[in-house]
């Protein structure tokens, strides 16, 4: 069967997006799409019921195939693949690698599989796009012992990536940067349609400033924090993953469109609007080295495809690289929907 109905499902922290397409070897057709709230993983049971209910209301095609995004399979899972129990297991195991992201994506999985029986599922890895990543990228600066254990420099929003890279097409320059800003942000470097660097590290907690996460920080505050005031695993996972970024800067609000309106108010939401154009800006300028040149910089994700403000104070001190900058929408269901085709016609 050339043509398949694919549901993608992308679960965040607190809702699950959802898209049923119809996919061919050349192209995606949407025919039904929407977000459903899932705020805790006690009602991913009732997302999963919700979502069907509303593909039986919109009488659309009942799927041949579903498609999750997956944001970090750990060391073992780093390609798209079918899920089966031993893949359910592996998830599991690599759930410490990313605790914000893994085990809501394991609830909607396994409700998924129960409720739509003998259909194929397959997982789709946001870490797949970066695995092109040179050694000098991601290799992480600590000893041999503790790499082995898995511990480099992943990457992730490559869903997004890769969606971007499809959408330029023919106009794909040879270097390329893309900046997916939103609550979640990372800069990727692109070379020739390749990964070649990524500000995310072993976890989506790197990098830059994000809503609520603290992007890089000196090692040294989590252990001052670990032996001077007595922090453990759990406090300091709290500060990096929900107490920082945005959020913690400004003490108001992790979302840029309220800062916004806070602004004229708050001097602690403009520095935090200041600092997030701030970090990425110098993300951008180090992503620009690591290319050895910049053709354009491709805007994503919530802040970067509807702030404005945002783009120009980025792009305003990056004069200097004369960089080229388009905005694009991040289509990651699309890609879940392709790469769950191509395997489970590949099957």
């Amino acid at each position: 069967m050339d043509r398949l109905t694919v549901l993608a499902l992308n679960s965040g922290s607190s809702s699950l997006k959802f898209g049923l397409y119809g996919v061919s070897a050349s192209d995606v057709t949407v025919l039904l799409s929407g977000e459903v709230e899932a705020k805790s993983l006690g009602e991913t049971s009732n997302a999963i019921v919700e979502i069907a209910g509303r593909l039986a209301d919109a009488k659309t095609p009942v799927p041949h195939a579903v498609g999750h995004r997956v944001v970090h399979g750990g060391p073992s899972l780093r390609r798209h693949c079918l899920i089966d129990d031993a893949v359910v297991g592996q998830l599991e195991a690599a759930t410490a690698f990313a605790p914000l992201h893994i085990p809501p994506a394991l609830s909607i999985i396994r409700f998924a599989r129960k409720h739509f029986g003998d259909v194929p599922q397959v997982a789709c890895f946001d870490t797949a796009f970066h695995t092109t990543m040179p050694e000098v990228a991601r290799t992480l600066p600590i000893a041999r012992n503790l790499r082995s254990l898995g511990i480099e420099r992943y990457g992730f929003h490559g869903l997004s990536c890769e969606s971007i890279v499809r959408q330029l097409g023919g106009d794909l320059p040879e270097r390329l940067i893309i900046a997916h800003l939103g609550n979640g942000a990372s800069i990727t470097a692109v070379k020739a349609g390749r990964s070649i660097d990524t500000s995310m590290g072993l976890t989506p907690t790197g990098g830059v400033i994000m809503g609520t996460r603290s992007g890089d920080l000196d090692p040294g505050i989590l252990v001052y924090l670990a032996r001077e005031k007595s922090f453990d695993a759990v406090m300091l996972e709290d500060l990096v993953d929900h107490k920082s970024g945005l959020q913690g800067i400004s003490g108001i609000a992790s979302d840029m469109r309220l800062l916004r309106r806070a602004a004229s108010s708050s001097a602690d939401a403009r520095l935090a609007i200041e600092m997030f154009c701030y970090s990425v800006r110098k993300q951008v300028a180090a992503m620009i080295a690591a290319l050895g040149g910049i053709d354009r910089i491709v805007f994503t994700g919530g802040i970067g495809e509807h702030d404005a403000e945002a783009r120009a104070e980025i792009c305003a001190g990056l004069s200097w690289a004369a960089v080229e900058a388009t905005v694009l929408p991040s289509q990651e269901n699309e890609q879940i929907a392709r790469h769950t085709r191509a395997l489970v016609v590949k099957s």
